[in-house]
Formats: structure tokens, sequence, C-alpha cells
């Protein structure tokens, strides 16, 4: 009679890790109850709650992508000549960048992507520190963590000390408050982590969007960088600018030889532009007329809805850029997001991005103007007390 089998080893190592503890929970499963009460509104749901596009891909970068479709052949990592002489043009153009060659530019499959495995391609590793903004995109923390290293949020340059830091992010437009960074700070940040060894990484995805700030600046701009690309790399979507976020479109651009590491470890990962969505970045990129009418688009509905939320007695921070209001009742976050989803409306709670934004609200703009429309109709009016 055969005896009974013996019992499985315990797991170790790799194989006994899950991901709850490499990584923090996926912060849009904690409004998921909010999410179901607000879409039984008798009117429907209003979601501002993700920064996801709705109005239409251009027809000219639709067109491009169908003509390209026939690729049977692999791309390749580094884009077709064409397409790193677009987005040359286009940092030169839009960007005040110089001193560009092809070898400082590289296509990559979407910026989330990018973002997340930054610090390991770049060789971040166990006992090194990333800095963040202190109210941030959460994807900066989660590539310092999927790189074995830690990370700190500050919005100040730290004086000498313990922390042996490779890489620091900044973002501006920001994601979530809208804030836009001067020239003057990022000159700092860069000049601090230069005297370091360490990279500065610009998150400059809202670039084209910029409302209440002088225009914002990016990195590449030799007003920024004293005119050398050392130690700068500068990050770009075509998401948001050209209503893309399907496509996953994306490059980085900057100093040529940090460029080139990221280069050579997306080639032996196999981490390449699908040859049509290049097609349809080229296109993308060479027209700035759908870009001035998107912005247009968000700008009326940022008016729209910044008006009603101030009406009904929100205070509305930073938001000079981006396409979010960073908007705050002086109340926990998840009680603001549970009172609008009364009304049908999700938002994203402000410690989605890091303690600091515990009061606030992140309030897209991405959203059609009939259902922007209709979330400025429900918010109430604060009725104020007369003075006698």
């Amino acid at each position: 009679m055969p005896g009974r089998s013996a019992a499985p080893p315990p797991r170790t190592g790799l194989a006994a890790q899950s991901v709850s503890r490499r990584l923090p929970d996926f912060p849009w499963d904690r409004i998921a109850g909010h999410k179901e009460r607000a879409a039984a509104h008798p009117d429907g749901l209003v979601d501002l709650s993700i920064g996801t596009p709705v109005d239409p891909t251009p027809a000219a970068v639709q067109a491009a992508l169908s003509a390209a479709a026939d690729a049977p052949g692999y791309p390749t990592v580094w884009g077709t000549p064409e397409l790193r002489a677009a987005i040359i043009g286009y940092l030169q153009r839009r960007c005040g960048a110089v001193g560009l060659g092809e070898d400082c530019v590289l296509p990559t499959v979407g910026s989330k992507e990018l973002v997340a495995a930054l610090p390991a391609q770049l060789g971040v590793a166990a006992g090194q520190t990333v800095l963040v903004p202190e109210i941030a995109y959460p994807t900066y923390v989660v590539g310092a963590l999927l790189a074995g290293a830690d990370y700190l949020a500050t919005d100040s340059t730290l004086a000498a000390g313990p922390l042996d830091v490779p890489l620091v992010w900044v973002n501006s437009p920001a994601n979530p408050t809208g804030r836009v960074l001067p020239a003057a700070h990022l000159r700092k940040v860069i000049t601090w982590a230069r005297e370091r060894g360490a990279v500065v990484a610009s998150d400059e995805c809202y670039l084209e969007y910029t409302w209440d700030a002088a225009e914002a600046v990016s990195v590449l701009d030799p007003a920024v960088n004293g005119g050398s690309l050392e130690s700068v790399l500068a990050v770009h979507s075509l998401s948001k600018r050209s209503n893309i976020a399907g496509y996953r479109a994306a490059f980085v651009a900057g100093d040529p030889r940090l460029v080139g590491e990221l280069r050579e470890v997306r080639r032996h990962a196999g981490l390449m532009v699908s040859a049509p969505v290049q097609a349809a970045m080229l296109a993308a990129l060479g027209d700035d007329v759908h870009v001035e009418e998107q912005r247009e688009r968000y700008g009326r509905r940022r008016l729209l809805l910044r008006e009603a939320l101030e009406r009904a007695g929100f205070r509305i921070d930073l938001s000079e850029g981006s396409l979010y209001l960073w908007a705050t009742r002086g109340e926990p976050a998840m009680q603001t997001v549970s009172w609008l989803a009364d009304h049908g409306i999700l938002v994203a709670p402000g410690d989605f991005y890091g303690s600091a934004g515990a009061e606030h609200v992140r309030v897209a703009l991405t959203a059609t103007d009939e259902r922007v429309a209709a979330a400025a109709d429900r918010l109430p009016r604060l009725v104020r007390p007369s003075h006698a």
C-alpha cells in the first residue's frame, strides 16, 4: 500500500514573497465601494478619479497607425531614425531643448512602464535611496521598491548626509497637485544632484498644460540645466497630449550616456515600441494643432469644475497646471470622497499620493463635456449666512 505523500517543503526566498509584501496596496481598490455608490446616482456616474483621456484620437494619428499595420518584422528598441528626429524636433520646438542628438532620445512603451522600471534599469540597488516629491504619483515609489531600494518623500534638497541618493524625481506640472516648479527650483535640484553624482529624472508628461502660472519649463532647457544635459533625463508621454493612452506611446530624453545605458538594458529585455505605434507617434509629434484644440477643451472643463467646486465650499490649492484640481473642504480626504459619491461623482483621495494630501482630493478634468457639466450641475451651492 503506497505511503502518504510527504508535505511539501516550506516556501523560501522569492517563492515565499507575495506582491503585497513587496509593494503597497493598489490604491484604487480603496474607493471601489464609493464608485459603486456613485454609479447608483439617477443620472449616472461622473468619474473624475482617473486621468484617462476620453476625447477622440486625432484622425491623422489613427491613419498613421492603420497604414503601418502590416509589420511582420521586429521593431528596434531605439525607434526609427524618423521617429528620433520627430522627438528631437518636438523637444526643440515646444520645450526649448538644445544640444540633443539622436543618441539623446529613446521611445518607451508608455511612461508608467518607464517610471516603474527606471531605477532598476539605471542600476539603483538595495541600500540606496530614491528621492520622490512629498505628494506624488505613486509609481515613483513603486519603481524604487521594485529595484530593492529605499525612498524618501521630500520637496527639499537635502544637506550632505549618510543617504546614498542615486536618483531624484521631480514632476512639473505635477500630478496630483498641479504645481508648476519655477526654473530656479529645478536649477537648484540639478546642481545638488550633480554634486553628488545623482540623476535627476523629470516627469514632464503634463508640460503642455499650464493654466494659472507662467509656462512650465523643461529640464532640457539650458535656462535650467546650464547648457549641459549631464545627469538629466526628461520623461514625456503622448497619452494626454494626443489622446493615445491606449497606444502606450512615450519617450525619454537627456544625457546621452544615460539614454545609452537604458537603450542597452531595454535591448536585452526586448522593451520596444511596436512599429505601428512608432508611426503614430511620428504623426502626433509633427502636429501641434490638435494639442492646442485639446488644451482648449480641458481649459473649458477646468473653469466649469473649478467654479462649481468653489461655489460648493471647496478651496482649490495649487492647480496651476496638469489635468487636475487639488481641492479641499478641510476634512479627511475619504470623507470628501464619500460626500461627492453621494452626488454621483467619484474623485481620488489625496492620501493616495502621500500623507501630506490627507485633506485634499484630486479632481480630474478627463471626462466628456456632458459629464463635466453634469458634475457641475449636481454640486450644491454653499449657502453662506447673511450679515445683518
